[in-house]
């Protein structure tokens, strides 16, 4: 029997271990490398934008930019070739984010300005979960995910009675204050009661009459207990799924590319493939 055409010592399935897989010491090197290339474009980045340095360096800044946006590309195609199914990873949210990185840079040959759109790099530092072996957090994020769309319901009830309330209380107040002291319209009022509700408080608008500053008062305590009831209504979802939490590993499916699998997942939850 020919050994060379087995998965294990297929050529794709190599290239998708070192790719994919940040469990091995080749993949791990490979995306230690990968986040040190993000960091230098990123820093690229930032230093064109100062003026003083980008004049003097700027030729050295383009050269290297290049250099960097050839081996993304190279990187990108790599994993589409590396998997069964390109498509599943090229309309995934990373596979979103790395053509976002590559694609500033040859649109900067056609329009002016894009090139500083190339920061986008610094969204696929979110690789470093993989790299670092965080997988407990893979897991703690899913059951996080849960527990927000198990509380989807409640939380857009309760959005929605904070617009109300929000659009009483701002109304009254353009009332109480008669159109002055920024009041001058209902939507101006609605901000304001918007941003003294959340306690962010800019003052830009403020209450100067009696009536005014007794409801504002009235707002800012209200405001803190608002806050504290979409944090109950999550942490009570995240307690029910405490009791069924499943770890989870670093294992990428060679098929589709998911993560995300849980430690003992033997076929991928997305498409079905063998994990081994």
């Amino acid at each position: 029997m020919n050994t060379s055409t087995t998965p294990k010592n297929d050529w794709r399935s190599r290239l998708h271990e070192i790719i994919y897989e940040a469990s091995t010491p080749a993949g791990k090197f490979f995306d230690v490398v990968l986040l040190w290339v993000i960091l230098c474009s990123v820093i690229l980045v930032m230093l064109e934008s100062v003026v003083e340095i980008n004049q003097e360096y700027k030729e050295i800044f383009n050269i290297a930019e290049w250099v960097i946006t050839i081996l993304f590309s190279i990187e990108y195609i790599a994993r589409i070739v590396s998997v069964r199914q390109p498509w599943r990873y090229i309309f995934s949210f990373y596979g979103l984010i790395d053509f976002l990185s590559i694609i500033p840079k040859f649109l900067s040959l056609f329009f002016v300005g894009t090139q500083v759109l190339v920061a986008l790099r610094a969204l696929r530092l979110l690789r470093i979960f993989r790299i670092l072996e965080l997988h407990q957090y893979v897991g703690e994020s899913q059951n996080l995910m849960q527990a927000l769309k198990a509380s989807q319901r409640k939380i857009s009830v309760f959005v929605f009675a904070i617009l109300v309330i929000c659009v009483i209380l701002g109304t009254v107040m353009y009332m109480v204050e008669g159109g002055d002291n920024g009041f001058t319209s209902i939507p101006r009022s609605i901000y304001w009661a918007i941003v003294t509700l959340t306690t962010v408080g800019y003052g830009d608008i403020a209450p100067q009459t009696t009536g005014g500053q007794i409801i504002a008062s009235f707002i800012m305590i209200l405001g803190y207990g608002i806050i504290a009831i979409p944090t109950g209504i999550v942490t009570s979802e995240l307690s029910r799924k405490e009791s069924s939490k499943e770890s989870f590993s670093g294992q990428s499916c060679p098929n589709c590319s998911a993560e995300g699998h849980q430690a003992r997942a033997k076929f991928c939850y997305r498409c079905g493939s063998s994990l081994e």
